[in-house]
């Protein structure tokens, strides 16, 4: 039997390759592996904007989406409830998701926050482009993403931004900076579809799964590598083309990189997080992390392989299944290797 009949065989149904796609992600829950840190900040704070919803069944949604994720922030993350604000489509002026709400939040932690702080600013919502500028939806008059630069310039701290918007790509570019991780829950203006990557982004703070180098605590790019690829599974199990693909910048030049592509972002994701870091961490190991992007990477490859399953010859298919396949037991020696000699 050839090659390409034999990895026809054991894989014919596909469910091996998804198996064993998910049971990559376990590869070093035994490792005692170096964990990457950064130093814990004084303090936390959190702004929650869920924007216009346009309808019940989207406001519904958004409540959701916020409750679970100021519930992930105090009982999982350690916030301080007082530390988080929300602006929300409600009647309610003082709380409504209006600019000029905004503005004035936005004041009062500029006030309040010092150098070695953390500001989460978490946007749900609609997004549009209007073939110059980006939007999120507000309640009321919208801000561009040009706006939401000068908002936020200078702010002191380091700010985590998400914007989980349709269409909210250009908010990586427009808001990328020193000391600041932007994320986006598209990488093209043409995305314009309604987005699931803030509910998998939330729920990646709940899930053991996510915490990818099993140091008890999930990093940003961990957050965002294990929703990127819930969101990938998320079209491929309803059969969808799609419709989002995340981005996260951390090294200030505005172009953000996918979880699963090659690229200069996600070391200082890697080393940052919402919870407050435990007694005793570990200094960073640069190598280790590397290689788990790597790891990530090569993951989201068999995932897609799968898909592309059906329009490959079984030559084209078994060449690149043997490639990902030789590459993943290269990085897991090296990762067991990076441990082994760190511990």
């Amino acid at each position: 039997m050839d090659a390409a009949a034999q990895v026809g065989t054991a894989v014919k149904t596909g469910a091996w390759l998804v198996r064993f796609a998910h049971s990559v992600n376990t590869l070093a829950a035994g490792l005692l592996l170096v964990v990457p840190v950064v130093a814990q900040a004084q303090d936390r704070y959190a702004i929650i904007v869920a924007g216009a919803s346009g309808g019940p069944a989207y406001a519904q949604q958004y409540r959701t989406w916020t409750a679970a994720l100021d519930q992930v922030l105090v009982e999982r993350l350690g916030f301080d409830h007082a530390r988080i604000t929300t602006l929300s489509d409600t009647s309610d002026t003082t709380s409504a998701a209006t600019a000029a709400n905004l503005r004035r939040i936005i004041a009062e932690r500029r006030s309040q926050l010092k150098p070695d702080d953390v500001l989460l600013l978490f946007l749900i919502g609609h997004g549009t482009y209007d073939g110059v500028d980006a939007k999120f939806n507000l309640v009321g008059p919208d801000l561009e993403a040009a706006e939401w630069a000068s908002l936020l310039r200078n702010l002191p701290g380091r700010l985590v931004i998400v914007n989980g918007a349709a269409a909210s790509s250009p908010f990586v570019e427009r808001l990328a900076g020193p000391r600041r991780i932007v994320i986006s829950a598209t990488d093209s203006v043409v995305q314009r579809f309604d987005t699931v990557f803030p509910e998998y982004f939330i729920a990646a703070f709940r899930e053991e799964g996510a915490d990818i180098d099993k140091n008890g605590r999930t990093s940003i790019w961990e957050a965002f590598a294990w929703a990127a690829g819930a969101v990938r599974r998320h079209y491929q199990e309803r059969g969808q083309l799609a419709t989002e693909r995340p981005l996260l910048d951390d090294n200030g030049d505005g172009v953000g990189r996918e979880a699963a592509s090659q690229g200069q972002d996600g070391s200082v994701a890697s080393r940052t997080y919402l919870a407050p870091a435990p007694a005793g961490a570990a200094p960073t190991d640069d190598v280790l992390v590397e290689l788990l992007h790597r790891r990530a990477s090569l993951v989201a490859e068999v995932e897609e392989l799968q898909v592309k399953k059906a329009f490959m010859s079984n030559d084209e298919y078994a060449r690149e299944f043997e490639r990902i396949m030789l590459a993943l037991a290269r990085v897991g020696r090296e990762i067991r290797q990076r441990s082994q000699s760190s511990s």
